[in-house]
């Protein structure tokens, strides 16, 4: 889960990690309101949105004066703001972040992320910090150091020692550095984050360390543990049909493409959608409907494919196990009967009760394409959506 920088930089102040004095503001007076507490200007402007590059996209702005911050709040509330990180259709700005302006002496980059291949929490740093931090892993990986913490251990003072040095921090600000990123990795393991980033983590002329930026993300499966990170979550941010899936926990992640898709199990839904493409064809979805799934649940992932007009096909692909398939045929009748099915299926299927499976499907009168495996599948929706 995502959540927006102001919200993040309330953990961080509860985590006593210096972030800059503001204000979440949702009206152009509002903003101007919190622009006045802040001692004297430059204020900064800032979007919220659950994406980063808002400063190139036009999201960020620095107001002198508090006319200039109505203007400016005026003109970023309500715009579409298309960064590289929303895509072309952009995203609806609600909300902004007023922040008192720095003296900014050094911008460095700074996050903490998980490693699958070692096992281990991973710092990465950076001297190079501000909005080309993307670039400089692409073209100057060496000018990224990186910090590998046991998380069995936690993080010591030697990594703080290790992370501070690879920044040629001076000594006033590594004094401050070293508290700052051990809070920050407490935070990160508290709240089970999958990753925490600062770009850019500013020195400013006084030598004080702080957090000028800040974006945290969540992992999903250990939510039940923080009912109060729940609190923050905005579905205007998410798409629409990820969140009425989610409400019937169904993992459903929307895409770009024309062929839905409902598969039990995560491996062979990501092996269809990769046959798909093989076929010539473009996944819509991803779409896991589990292995303890019941016709209820395949009913509503039918129609949450179906509600998505890019859809012009639809493979259902199940292996059963401890999803039956006469289970599945069910559901897929149920949702037939309740939905405006406009769109051709093609139903591949195998494993336990399949013949049942495929005699509810024969006699339910729909219009159904039936494959022998799921390269026969996939050829055939290619062929339909194609």
């Amino acid at each position: 889960m995502k959540i927006h920088e102001y919200q993040a930089k309330e953990l961080f102040k509860k985590y006593n990690i210096p972030i800059p004095e503001g204000g979440v503001a949702f009206t152009p007076d509002e903003a101007d309101a919190v622009a006045g507490k802040l001692g004297g200007f430059p204020v900064i402007v800032k979007a919220q949105i659950h994406a980063g590059g808002r400063g190139k996209g036009g999201g960020v702005k620095l107001a002198q004066s508090s006319d200039e911050v109505k203007n400016i709040a005026g003109e970023i509330l309500g715009m579409n703001l298309v960064t590289h990180q929303t895509g072309p259709e952009g995203r609806l700005v609600k909300k902004l972040l007023v922040e008192q302006g720095l003296n900014i002496e050094k911008e460095l980059y700074l996050s903490i992320v998980t490693d699958r291949e070692t096992a281990k929490n991973v710092i990465m740093a950076s001297e190079a910090g501000g909005m080309d931090i993307e670039e400089v892993a692409a073209k100057t990986p060496e000018k990224i150091i990186k910090v590998f913490v046991d998380p069995l251990l936690g993080i010591q003072p030697y990594h703080c020692r290790e992370t501070a040095f690879g920044l040629n921090l001076s000594p006033a600000a590594m004094k401050l550095f070293h508290p700052m990123l051990r809070n920050l990795y407490n935070l990160f393991a508290d709240y089970d984050c999958s990753l925490l980033e600062i770009n850019p983590l500013v020195i400013t002329a006084e030598q004080t360390v702080i957090a000028l930026d800040a974006k945290v993300n969540f992992d999903d499966s250990a939510l039940f543990r923080h009912k109060d990170i729940m609190e923050y979550r905005d579905v205007d941010e998410e798409d629409p049909l990820e969140v009425e899936a989610s409400k019937y926990n169904l993992n459903y992640i929307n895409l770009d493409g024309n062929v839905g898709n409902m598969v039990n199990g995560a491996g062979l839904a990501m092996a269809t959608m990769d046959i798909i493409k093989f076929a010539g064809a473009e996944p819509a979805n991803f779409l896991d409907v589990g292995g303890g799934a019941n016709a209820e649940m395949v009913e509503n992932g039918f129609r949450i494919i179906l509600s998505d007009k890019n859809v012009k096909g639809i493979l259902i692909n199940i292996f059963g196990g401890i999803l039956r398939c006469d289970v599945l045929a069910e559901g897929v009748v149920q949702a037939a009967k309740k939905a405006d099915i406009n769109v051709p299926v093609v139903v591949r299927m195998e494993g336990t009760n399949v013949e049942k499976g495929r005699q509810i499907l024969a006699d339910s009168g729909l219009n159904l394409t039936t494959a022998v495996d799921l390269k026969d599948a996939a050829q055939k929706v290619a062929e339909i959506v194609n």
